[in-house]
């Protein structure tokens, strides 16, 4: 077991997946969450195997507390005292006005999106910090540059989500600074991932790419870059921040 153990919540695929990779490139151990996408979480288990590094994934609903209890007791006795989280776990939904959204969608977009990363930042945080034992850690959140768009017409409810998880970061990383625990969040803006596609817009990237400066859609490696940069030893003095990978959006 070494000191530099990572969760990556809803690490199967797209952001998650290309973040387990490289932390796993960069000596992380790499617990690789998932809830429902078991094959493509031992796919990239395997990936980072085959490449030499250690991984293991673990099962579990982030808005559901008796599972991110467990899972969080799985990687203790599987990698050791967790040292960097990444809230990567994220809900969209299909595009529709407010006027038009239920207060169902409402509840599973706040669950999982908000109170997920806030209890898996409680349990890091268990962990990371002095009163459990800890001799600090990383915290990186992935909010979205939504929540200063506020996605009128599309998603206004994950973006207010997002803002939530905005003031969150900003909020712990003051609590926790001076027990050696840093808070950053990352906004990505138009990434190439499949989030798009389970809104129901698989073509969203290609439709609003002409409102990027860059004139393109971003990819999950360019934001992974951010993420373990933020987790790494390079990144000392940041706390608090909330970076956009946006393209200039």
């Amino acid at each position: 077991m070494g000191d530099k153990v990572l969760l990556v919540t809803g690490g199967s695929r797209g952001i998650g997946a290309a973040t387990a990779r490289l932390a796993a490139e960069q000596g992380w151990a790499v617990a690789v969450n998932y809830t429902a996408h078991s094959l493509a979480a031992d796919e990239v288990v395997r990936a980072i195997r085959a490449a030499g590094g250690q991984a293991i994934a673990v099962q579990a609903d982030v808005a559901d507390e008796a599972q991110v209890l467990k899972m969080f007791a799985h990687i203790d006795a599987k990698l050791g005292r967790l040292t960097g989280l990444v809230n990567n776990a994220g809900v969209v939904d299909q595009a529709q006005r407010v006027e038009d959204m239920s207060v169902a969608r409402w509840r599973r977009m706040f669950d999982i999106n908000v109170i997920g990363s806030m209890l898996c930042a409680r349990e890091a945080v268990r962990r990371m910090g002095p009163r459990g034992g800890g001799a600090g850690g990383a915290i990186v959140n992935v909010s979205s540059a939504a929540a200063r768009l506020g996605s009128p017409g599309e998603y206004v409810d994950y973006a207010a989500a997002k803002s939530a998880i905005d003031a969150f970061t900003i909020g712990l990383a003051k609590e926790v600074a001076a027990e050696g625990i840093r808070v950053n969040a990352v906004r990505p803006g138009l990434i190439e991932t499949d989030i798009h596609a389970s809104g129901g817009r698989p073509d969203r990237v290609d439709a609003l790419k002409g409102q990027v400066p860059m004139r393109r859609g971003g990819t999950a490696d360019e934001v992974a870059e951010l993420i373990v940069w933020l987790l790494s030893d390079k990144s000392p003095y940041t706390t608090m921040s909330l970076i956009d990978v946006s393209g200039g959006r």
